[in-house]
């Protein structure tokens, strides 16, 4: 084989090898397999004052637009489902020795969290400033993290790493 076929066949190498990696590469991050899966919550947030402290608008999309990663509850009175997801939370907020934000659900419309959570209540996993995730009060799936302490529990760990 002559030195410029063999040149070739090197060229055609590493552009296919290039081609395949930009494939996977697009593939990938099309899939999510790149993205964020999991939050940890910014260490300010542990601390010995546990429990729910209420915030606005304001408050959070400054603290958004600083990267901080913590915990939402978006809450309504008068509702029994808001009644026992305030309960799971304030219980989490314990157990994990963590503060847990608290947002009334109109005041939360106001901010950059309205252009994902629709519905009230909810609890809402924030991650470098984004919502990374949240509990969809219209969703059958998240039903069982309405209801059960143990299955918002589950819900919870998928999307936040513990200390």
């Amino acid at each position: 084989m002559g030195k410029k076929k063999q040149k070739k066949t090197w060229q055609l190498v590493v552009a296919l090898v290039v081609v395949v990696i930009s494939g996977v590469l697009f593939v990938g991050a099309a899939a999510g397999w790149f993205s964020e899966k999991k939050a940890r919550i910014s260490e300010e947030y542990y601390t010995d004052n546990v429990g729910l402290m209420d915030f606005d608008a304001a408050e959070y999309d400054s603290l958004a637009s600083e990267g901080k990663s913590f915990l939402v509850l978006v809450d309504q009175g008068g509702c029994n489902t808001a009644d026992r997801l305030r309960e799971f939370a304030e219980n989490l907020a314990v157990e994990k020795n963590v503060a847990i934000y608290r947002i009334m659900f109109d005041e939360m419309k106001k901010s950059k969290m309205g252009e994902y959570v629709k519905y009230y209540p909810s609890f809402v996993v924030v991650s470098r400033g984004k919502v990374l995730a949240f509990l969809r009060a219209d969703s059958d799936e998240d039903a069982d993290a309405y209801n059960n302490y143990e299955a918002f529990l589950g819900w919870i760990d998928q999307y936040v790493n513990w200390p």
